[in-house]
């Protein structure tokens, strides 16, 4: 899948800016993931890849205890969208695809 990858996040929130990062995997047909941030590490839930469109669903409880739905655009290897909290406003969100180190010998 093209979006397979470590995603590095930057999201905009009233608090300031949290960063987190999002692995996706492809196994068996079926998009997986998992993000770490603010010291926890969560499972993506009702993840989909249509297009360049991509969503999932998290629960944290760092900083606070909360639901977020995310629905970001991704072109190549960068991603832009929205992360929503309940009733709470949207925030944005940014980021880009690690690339592995390049080797120099």
């Amino acid at each position: 899948m093209l979006v397979e990858g470590t995603w590095n996040l930057s999201i905009s929130t009233p608090i300031g800016k949290i960063r987190a990062a999002v692995e996706l995997r492809e196994q068996d047909g079926v998009l997986t993931g998992v993000a770490h941030g603010a010291g926890e590490e969560v499972p993506l839930g009702d993840l989909t890849f249509d297009g360049d469109r991509l969503t999932w669903k998290q629960a944290i409880t760092k900083p606070m205890r909360l639901n977020l739905a995310f629905d970001v655009t991704v072109d190549g290897d960068t991603l832009q969208g929205t992360s929503k909290a309940g009733r709470l406003r949207s925030s944005k969100v940014t980021g880009e695809r690690q690339t592995a180190p390049e080797y120099r010998a």
